[in-house]
C-alpha cells in the first residue's frame, strides 16, 4: 500500500522508478517521490484531476486549435483532454521514457487514435524539428521526479515555442514557482509574445500563458466557457476567475 493506494504497476528505466498507484476513485502517476506526475479519474481518464492540470487547458476558451504540442506526456492527461474537447485537433506529444508512453497507454486510457501521434525524444530536439508556424498551442510540462526541468526557463526554449507556434497561437508553461515578473524570463517571453497571463494553483504551480496576439478577456460567465463544460466538465468559469494579466 501507498499511502492507502494500492501500487498496480511498478518499472524502472536508465532516469528512475515509474509508479502507478490505484485508489478509489483515481489512478495516479508518480515517479516514486511524494509528487504525483499525473491523476486521473479512473471512469474518465480524459478527465484531468489536478487543478494545475485543468488551468493548463485554458487556452482552449480563446481558439479552436487544429494542432497542439505536449511537451512532458506523463500519463497522457492533457493530450486525452485535447483529443477529447475538439475531435478536429491533432495532438502530438513529446515524452523522453518510452517507458512513461507504454505506462500512458496501459495504465492511463492514452487513445490509440491517427489523430495522436507520440514522439520519443528530448523535447528540446524536438522543438528544434517542428515546423516553423505549424502548431497552434504548445503545453509545456516538462518535470522528472522531483523538479522542473531547467530546459523550461532557458531563452533558447522559449525562442524555439515562439517560432513554432502558429500567428495566433499560445504557449502554456507549468512553472514551479512565479517567475520575477522583472527577470529575464518575462523580459524573454515579453519579446516573443503579445501578451501574459498567469494562474496560481492552489499547490504553488504556476500556469504562464503566453499568446502571440492581443486578445479580449473572457467573463468567467461567458456562454463559450459553459459550451465548453459540457464537453470537459471541469469548471472552467471558476479556473477562468482566477487568471491574471501580467
Amino acid at each position: 500500500m501507498f499511502n492507502n493506494g494500492e501500487i498496480i504497476h511498478h518499472s524502472r528505466d536508465k532516469l528512475g522508478s515509474i509508479l502507478v498507484i490505484d485508489y478509489r476513485k483515481h489512478r495516479v502517476l508518480t515517479f516514486n517521490s511524494m509528487f504525483e506526475q499525473s491523476k486521473i479519474d479512473r471512469r474518465y481518464p480524459h478527465l484531468p484531476i489536478h487543478e494545475y492540470s485543468r488551468a493548463m487547458l485554458l487556452p482552449a476558451a480563446f481558439s479552436s486549435p487544429q494542432h497542439v504540442t505536449i511537451l512532458g506526456l506523463g500519463g497522457g492527461v492533457m493530450a486525452s483532454a485535447f483529443h477529447h474537447l475538439y475531435p478536429e485537433c491533432h495532438v502530438h506529444a513529446v515524452e523522453l521514457r518510452q517507458a512513461v508512453l507504454d505506462v500512458a497507454r496501459e495504465y492511463f486510457g492514452l487513445p490509440d487514435s491517427e489523430r495522436l501521434s507520440v514522439t520519443i525524444a528530448d523535447a528540446r530536439n524536438a522543438l528544434n524539428s517542428i515546423p516553423g508556424a505549424s502548431t497552434d498551442i504548445i503545453l509545456a510540462d516538462l518535470y522528472n521526479a522531483d523538479r522542473m526541468s531547467p530546459a523550461q526557463a532557458q531563452r533558447q526554449f522559449i525562442e524555439g515555442c515562439s517560432r513554432a507556434l502558429s500567428p495566433d497561437g499560445w504557449l502554456v508553461l507549468n512553472y514551479h514557482r512565479t517567475p520575477d515578473p522583472d527577470g529575464p524570463y518575462f523580459r524573454q517571453l515579453k519579446k516573443h509574445f503579445a501578451a501574459l497571463l498567469v494562474f496560481q494553483s492552489k499547490t504553488n504551480n504556476t500556469i504562464v500563458y503566453a499568446s502571440k496576439q492581443p486578445f479580449a478577456d473572457i467573463h468567467p460567465k461567458d456562454p463559450s466557457l459553459a459550451r465548453l463544460e459540457k464537453r470537459l466538465p471541469i469548471d472552467w468559469s471558476r479556473l477562468m476567475s482566477r487568471v491574471s494579466r501580467f
